[in-house]
């Protein structure tokens, strides 16, 4: 009998499950973080949405960018006491601002919104007191100097009511009203 040679053995291959391990995080646990991560972040986004549109006053909190952008009212960086309401119908909306700034700023600002500080009149009216009242801005408060002015723009663009008390005149507060009519 003629004894046939051993059968060939497959070559060696190293197990690399770590290598099947990595994989399974990149292709799973990467994406379902991911996933999670953006769900918290649009909830979080939507309370923030949620408490705006309930406030029935001033919210103590920077307005957002967009809010900032369509009502044209650039507050300069650096502000502080910042506040914002915004209200809305079918015929108009009212987007209030109130913020402190240094005078330098208050000159950048008044350009920025294509005013000018010489155009601050002290005793002028800017906001109204029927405006004053939506938020309870108090801008006849004895001892206080004010000034204001009112910015009429052409066609859709926000129109603007102005109120600076300026009894500091390092730090004068703004109270800015901007109202768009559809």
């Amino acid at each position: 009998m003629t004894t046939l040679p051993p059968p060939d053995r497959p070559p060696h291959r190293p197990e690399r499950r770590w290598l099947a391990a990595l994989v399974v995080v990149l292709l799973i646990a990467i994406p379902a973080g991911y996933l999670v991560l953006s769900a918290y972040q649009s909830r979080e986004s939507g309370k923030d949405k949620q408490r705006d549109a309930a406030a029935t006053g001033l919210v103590w909190q920077w307005p957002s960018k967009v809010e900032r952008r369509i009502y044209e009212v650039p507050i300069p960086k650096g502000s502080s006491y910042v506040a914002h309401y915004e209200t809305n119908s079918w015929e108009r909306s009212s987007f209030y601002v109130q913020f402190r700034t240094s005078k330098t700023k208050l000159e950048t600002f008044l350009k920025e919104i294509g005013s000018d500080p010489s155009e601050l009149r002290e005793g002028q009216e800017g906001v109204s007191d029927r405006q004053a009242d939506v938020v309870g801005w108090e801008l006849d408060v004895p001892g206080r100097r004010y000034a204001g002015t009112t910015i009429e723009r052409p066609g859709e663009r926000p129109d603007l009511e102005i109120t600076v008390d300026v009894t500091h005149e390092k730090r004068p507060r703004v109270y800015v009203v901007s109202t768009t009519e559809f």
